[in-house]
């Protein structure tokens, strides 16, 4: 009877624990959570759409918008060096995936690995394997995708091309050889903006030119930036800048996109957070009011990158950004946010009928097409690359000369670590 007793004494003790540490694992989140990210404007409600979304799953923490303008995050990756290298950082920054965030934040030992959460979440059959690589290295997981995005991408309105008689170009040269038909009218052929736009612009004809493999083979070292065919890739791009507008370095993407939507622009190369633009903010109609197609001489080809967001060491409200991440994972913030955004969903069971006509089609090329990164948007190069490259751009913007851009960026690539 005595060992019964005690027994049931025991018994009741480890019931009670384990329920009293349920009861602290399920505690209700409270202090604060600060999300840096760059989307501002036009961008922002897809954000605000996660923001209300995590409020209504933890009402109890005060969630702080930390956004800096400034597009593709060139100000705010600025004001990010500056807070993690001074031992500020955010609970939690977008970052794309990639290069951006392991060749600069997870080298540098600022980031904590993921693994645990992927296997707790399920994630490792949620995300694509060639995705889960581009997150990864031999020592972990290192950020949560929320979205998938194409780079190369033409937009248009279909029924100004058929006004002004011409036909959507499959390749830089049918672009050149119509372009100066839409210049007698008075339309300029493509629209550009600053900086930032003519090196995505660039990306994609380098694209065109190189083929998947050898645009491949440039950021693996095995092809050099001073090879003709890389040289051969700055001519071609300084034959179409002649057949941009000449405002081009004071205006926004939004500004350029907003040339095409006006009539004043036949073409702009932009990726297709342009489609969340004029369908989210300008409600336009994807497939009557704009149209698309993969940037000259890229068809079969997804260009590709993925906003993300990370835990960074010494995160000051780090159960609090754990819940952040594990909700930015979940079908439901993905099918809220991507719509919105102008992007698809990083997982491969999204509800594509919550997507539009555009996001539905790029659903089918990110399964169908072969894939390459995005060098602009961080996934191909480190953030010491994209940062000199940007100076690159800008002398052959100002120069027109290919040999010697090729000669800068060989340069470049050799001190970031990846050329030869």
């Amino acid at each position: 009877m005595r060992t019964s007793k005690w027994l049931a004494v025991l018994v009741v003790s480890v019931t009670l624990v384990a329920c009293l540490g349920a009861a602290a694992t399920s505690a209700p989140l409270s202090g604060k959570l600060e999300i840096f990210s760059w989307w501002a404007g036009d961008e922002g409600p897809a954000l605000q759409a996660l923001i209300e979304l995590y409020e209504k799953q933890h009402p109890g923490v005060q969630v702080i918008n930390s956004t800096v303008t400034g597009g593709a995050g060139v100000n705010a990756k600025a004001v990010l060096k500056t807070r993690m290298l001074g031992g500020e950082p955010p609970d939690t920054f977008q970052v794309h995936a990639g290069q951006e965030l392991i060749g600069t934040w997870v080298v540098a030992g600022r980031m904590e690995d993921l693994s645990d959460l992927y296997a707790k979440e399920g994630w490792k059959s949620a995300f694509p394997e060639g995705l889960l690589k581009l997150l990864s290295t031999d020592r972990g997981i290192w950020s949560v995708p929320v979205n998938i995005h194409r780079s190369n991408v033409l937009w248009y309105v279909p029924d100004n091309l058929k006004k002004w008689g011409v036909k959507v170009p499959a390749t830089w040269d049918e672009f050149l050889a119509i372009a100066p038909t839409l210049k007698a009218k008075g339309i300029v052929p493509l629209a550009l903006g600053e900086n930032w736009t003519a090196s995505h612009l660039w990306e994609s004809v380098a694209l065109a030119c190189l083929g998947k493999d050898k645009w491949e083979a440039l950021w693996q070292g095995k092809l050099s930036w001073k090879s003709p065919e890389v040289v051969g890739a700055w001519k071609t791009f300084g034959k179409v800048l002649e057949y941009t507008n000449q405002d081009a370095p004071s205006l926004s993407w939004q500004q350029a996109t907003d040339m095409v939507v006006k009539g004043q622009a036949a073409f702009n190369v932009m990726g297709d957070w342009a489609a969340g633009y004029m369908a989210t903010t300008l409600k336009l109609q994807p497939g009557k009011d704009f149209g698309w197609a993969p940037a000259p001489g890229t068809s079969g080809v997804f260009m590709m990158l993925s906003d993300s967001f990370g835990l960074p060491v010494g995160a000051p409200h780090r159960e609090n950004t754990l819940a952040w991440l594990r909700m930015l994972g979940s079908k439901e913030a993905q099918d809220t946010f991507n719509p919105l955004k102008g992007s698809i969903s990083a997982r491969v069971d999204s509800d594509l009928s919550k997507y539009n006509a555009y996001l539905q089609s790029a659903a089918k090329d990110w399964r169908t097409n072969a894939i390459v990164g995005s060098l602009v948007h961080g996934v191909v190069a480190n953030e010491r690359f994209m940062n000199d490259f940007a100076t690159v751009m800008e002398i052959f913007l100002n120069s027109r000369n290919p040999e010697a851009a090729a000669n800068a960026a060989q340069a470049i690539a050799i001190q970031a670590g990846i050329g030869r």
